[in-house]
């Protein structure tokens, strides 16, 4: 039985049960609570949910992307994710709207075709502003000499910087990366859901080295999210970040220990009642373990195996942008 899903089934249930009834930016209206953590442990699996059927390659597809610095659709498109899909063409039609002079406005669906089609298309409406990958990979910051009166722009490579921290200086307490970047926010269609991470490392114990010769130390990581759809989104966070910190485990020689997640606004969309309410009844199996192979983590790249997935049917639900 799966505690990580336990625990995911408890706030789904606390959000029916309790709930505050709250509107939101798309007009859907929300049951919501504030304040929540989950804890998993990543020798106990791998924290993919097993109460409905998960959209992995979804889910890796948008990693990739991450860590490949990546802001605009066209490469998710074509590796055929479709979860930015709407926030970038309610982009679109906000702007054609106001500016269209009689053109008519593209549907969904062709708009999602000019993307595939059209390069020069895709550049401009495809981009979705300096998002995750933008400030995981290449984060800008201003800086001025005071004695020289003189000014240079500063470009951080999150992802890389802190795994040569991690390698370098293990015991630090700044393995930090931010995606909130204060002064872009009003640049991005969506500010950051899950904002930033720690990690942090401990000493492997004698039973860990014995399961991992060569490995002495754990590193463990944690995420912090200020908005929590928790019926689609949050699953993709829990295996999102699960995989992420996995991949740095290998990368610094590491055991992955503890995946934590800080989560602020959870909230369930009002047309997710129903399907909350039928994965909640829903008994777990026991969580699957994933194998990662070709990694080239700073091109974001990499290979998985997921096995022994055991899984309930996929329940369908409607994503609000």
């Amino acid at each position: 039985m799966s505690n990580i899903e336990k625990q995911y089934q408890g706030i789904l249930r606390k959000l029916v049960l309790y709930g505050s009834e709250k509107e939101d930016r798309t007009g859907t209206g929300t049951l919501s609570y504030f304040g929540e953590q989950i804890r998993h442990n990543m020798q106990d699996g791998f924290p993919l949910l097993t109460t409905k059927k998960m959209a992995i390659k979804t889910m890796m597809t948008e990693l990739k992307w991450f860590l490949k610095g990546d802001t605009n659709i066209k490469y998710l498109v074509d590796n055929g994710c479709s979860i930015w899909n709407g926030d970038a063409y309610k982009n679109y039609e906000k702007y054609a709207m106001a500016n269209s002079y009689g053109v008519d406005i593209l549907s969904m669906d062709e708009f999602i075709n000019e993307i595939k089609t059209n390069d020069e298309f895709a550049k401009k409406w495809g981009e979705l502003g300096p998002i995750y990958g933008k400030q995981w990979r290449d984060w800008k910051s201003q800086k001025f000499n005071v004695a020289k009166g003189e000014g240079y722009l500063l470009q951080i490579d999150q992802i890389a910087k802190v795994i040569v921290d991690l390698k370098k200086n293990p015991d630090s307490r700044r393995l930090m990366v931010s995606a909130w970047n204060v002064g872009e926010l009003d640049e991005m269609v969506l500010p950051p859901c899950h904002y930033g991470f720690q990690l942090y490392t401990r000493n492997s114990t004698r039973e860990e080295k014995i399961v991992n010769p060569g490995k002495y130390k754990v590193v463990s990581l944690m995420w912090n999210q200020r908005s929590v759809d928790t019926f689609l989104g949050l699953p993709f966070n829990i295996a999102s970040y699960a995989t992420l910190l996995q991949l740095i485990a290998d990368e610094c020689n590491m055991i992955a220990g503890e995946l934590i997640g800080n989560l602020g606004d959870v909230h369930l969309y009002k047309n997710h009642i129903q399907q909350a309410k039928e994965q909640i009844v829903r008994e777990p199996y026991k969580l699957p373990t994933i194998e990662l192979s070709n990694v080239d983590i700073l091109k974001g790249e990499f290979d998985y195996e997921i096995k022994d997935y055991e899984y309930h049917p996929s329940i369908k639900a409607p994503l609000s942008n």
